[in-house]
């Protein structure tokens, strides 16, 4: 699997935060603004695994998340939400639309590395 992690985020701090945390983990990152963005990259790369915000620009990460699942090239890649967006079923909604993991911001660097490193070792 490649060390490649694709982050759909439309926020530059967050971004940054999860940028500097990866890169210094020793994975690669591509970054998307936007869930548009976020599923042409996965087409385009083909990660290892994809971070998704929900709440982005011309559609939210549960549908960026069911679009790479229902293509057969794409849907083995496993998608972690890291998300604020944390209300009482989200989580379920998260599942339910494809992602294999949820994780909550503000996150701590000591609960998103070993989750990212549960796809990718």
């Amino acid at each position: 699997m490649r060390n490649v992690i694709l982050v759909i985020e439309d926020h530059e701090d967050n971004r940054r935060i999860i940028r500097d945390l990866i890169t210094s983990a020793g994975y690669e990152i591509i970054e998307a603004k936007s869930a548009g963005e976020g599923v042409t990259a996965a087409e385009t790369h083909r990660p290892g695994l994809i971070l998704t915000d929900i709440q982005l620009p011309d559609f939210d990460g549960y549908e960026a998340t069911r679009r790479i699942k229902a293509d057969p090239s794409l849907c083995q890649i496993p998608v972690i939400a890291v998300t604020s967006y944390a209300l009482s079923g989200d989580e379920v909604k998260a599942f339910e639309a494809g992602c294999d993991a949820y994780v909550t911001t503000p996150f701590s660097p000591r609960a998103l590395l070993p989750k990212i490193r549960e796809f990718l070792p």
